[in-house]
């Protein structure tokens, strides 16, 4: 898939006056960004804005970013309605003036990067991630391929290689203190386009 038709792709989804995955926050962020005093959160791939106006509303200094400024409009949108306010920078990860240790969290909530770069944004990200500071990651397991082939309503990716494994955690985050990781089961009901059983990585880590 190239570059234009990735972006393509999310513009669409984003330009409807429908929020793709709903207005409120994913809940396993929910209850893991709760247990963590606020400070300064990044968000990857954050489409319409729905867990960084969440954080916002805590407390945390919120900066974002996504390919598409559809999401973008959204999300300040959202942030309007919220009254809240958050930093949403477009572009790839690449291209941003992100800093060295910037972030006391990271939070990648179905943020699934094309399979041949994930893992170096993933990389990318830990350099952005102050020690002591903590992952949040929840996103679809290389078992969700069966599960979305069964219901397209439960979204997600298609081709393996953007699914995600434990092991790959593992090898993308080596120096963490793992406070939880695993694979499990869930029912997803956000927005259009996460509906139903779906299969997921689950990861929280401090940064060593």
């Amino acid at each position: 898939m190239t570059n234009n038709t990735w972006l393509d792709r999310w513009d669409e989804r984003y330009s409807n006056d429908e929020f793709a995955y709903g207005t409120k926050p994913n809940n396993y962020l929910k209850d893991q960004l709760q247990k963590i005093n606020p400070g300064s959160i990044l968000f990857p791939a954050e489409g319409e804005g729905r867990n960084a106006i969440f954080a916002a509303q805590l407390g945390w200094n919120v900066s974002a970013f996504d390919i598409s400024s559809e999401g973008k409009n959204k999300a300040l949108q959202l942030a309007e309605i919220n009254n809240v306010k958050i930093d949403y920078q477009v572009g790839e990860l690449q291209t941003l003036d992100f800093q060295e240790e910037q972030f006391d969290a990271i939070a990648l909530i179905y943020a699934h990067f094309p399979a041949d770069i994930k893992s170096s944004i993933h990389k990318i990200l830990d350099k952005y991630l102050r020690k002591g500071g903590f992952i949040i990651f929840e996103a679809f397991s290389k078992n969700h391929l069966e599960l979305v082939l069964k219901n397209e309503k439960i979204g997600g990716p298609k081709d393996i290689g953007s699914l995600f494994s434990i092991d790959e955690i593992k090898s993308d985050f080596p120096n963490y203190d793992i406070i939880e990781l695993l694979e499990t089961e869930i029912e997803l009901n956000e927005g259009v386009f996460h509906n139903g059983t779906g299969s997921v990585i689950r990861f929280v880590g401090q940064k060593k």
